[in-house]
């Protein structure tokens, strides 16, 4: 299944722009179809990949907490 922005900051619990920021850092790939989109599967990995870290600031990478 595909996620739009939105739907990512939602699930994330964050903002759109977080989610583009993490995009262009390379943190979080995605793909543009008309629009960027998020596959269910890269965002759980996404999530298990950064469990324990901080990526507030995705510009610095991740920092461990």
């Amino acid at each position: 299944m595909l996620l739009t922005v939105k739907e990512v900051a939602q699930r994330l619990r964050a903002s759109p722009a977080m989610v583009y920021r993490l995009y262009h850092s390379g943190l979080l790939k995605m793909i543009k179809i008309g629009s960027l989109k998020c596959r269910e599967e890269t965002l759980n990995e996404f999530i298990e990949k950064y469990d324990g870290y901080d990526v507030s600031f995705p510009e610095l990478g991740a920092r461990k907490l």
